[in-house]
C-alpha cells in the first residue's frame, strides 16, 4: 500500500479535474475591451452597427435601444431613384425568397409577410384587412362588382373602370390563393 500519512498530507485537490473544467480555457484577469454606444452620453455597450448613411460601409455602433431610435426613421431606398429602388427590391426579394416561402408553411397570419405587396393592394381595393381569407375576398368582390358593373351602369366611365380594378385585384388574389393550395 506504499501511502503513508506524510504523502497524504501534500496531495492537494486541483480544481481543474473532471469535466467540465472549472477553470477557464486561456483566462486570464485583463480587462475586456468594450466598445460603448455611440450614442453622446450613453454609457452602455455599442453591440448594434448602423450605417451612418446610406450605401456607406460605415457603420455606428448603438446599444439595442439607440439603434431602434435611429432605424426607426431610417428610408433603405433613400437616394434612388424609382428603377434603382425596384431593382435593389428585386435583388432583395431573390436572395431572401426561401424566408418568405417558408412563412406560408407555417402558422403564418397576415403581418408576417405571406402576402405580397400586390396582393395587399389589391386587398386594399376591396377594401379588406390584410389577414381575409378567400370566402371574404369573393364575397366582396362579387358585391362591390355587382354596384359598378357596366351592365348596371352602361356608359359609365368611371363605373367601367372601378369595375376592372375590382377584376384585376380579384384576379391577383385568385391566383395567389391557386398558389399556396398548390404549393400546400
Amino acid at each position: 500500500m506504499g501511502l503513508s500519512l506524510g504523502s497524504m498530507s501534500r496531495a492537494r485537490r486541483s480544481d481543474n479535474w473532471g469535466f467540465p473544467r472549472w477553470g477557464g480555457y486561456g483566462s486570464s484577469r485583463d480587462a475586456v475591451q468594450v466598445r460603448l454606444c455611440d450614442r453622446h452620453g450613453c454609457t452602455e455597450a455599442g453591440t448594434c452597427p448602423a450605417p451612418k448613411s446610406p450605401n456607406s460601409p460605415e457603420r455606428w455602433m448603438f446599444c439595442q435601444q439607440h439603434a431602434a431610435e435611429y432605424n426607426q426613421g431610417w428610408d433603405y431606398f433613400a437616394g434612388l431613384d424609382a428603377e434603382e429602388a425596384a431593382a435593389r427590391e428585386a435583388e432583395e426579394r431573390q436572395t431572401h425568397e426561401g424566408y418568405k416561402e417558408s412563412a406560408h408553411y407555417g402558422w403564418a397570419g397576415s403581418g408576417d409577410g405571406s402576402r405580397s405587396r400586390d396582393e395587399l393592394r389589391a386587398l386594399d381595393v376591396l377594401g379588406l384587412t390584410p389577414d381575409a381569407d378567400f370566402d371574404e375576398i369573393r364575397k366582396a368582390w362579387r358585391s362591390k362588382a355587382k354596384e359598378v358593373h357596366p351592365d348596371v351602369r352602361p356608359g359609365d366611365e368611371d363605373a367601367a373602370k372601378a369595375f376592372q380594378a375590382l377584376q384585376l385585384a380579384y384576379e391577383v388574389l385568385r391566383q395567389a390563393e391557386e398558389r399556396r393550395e398548390w404549393k400546400g
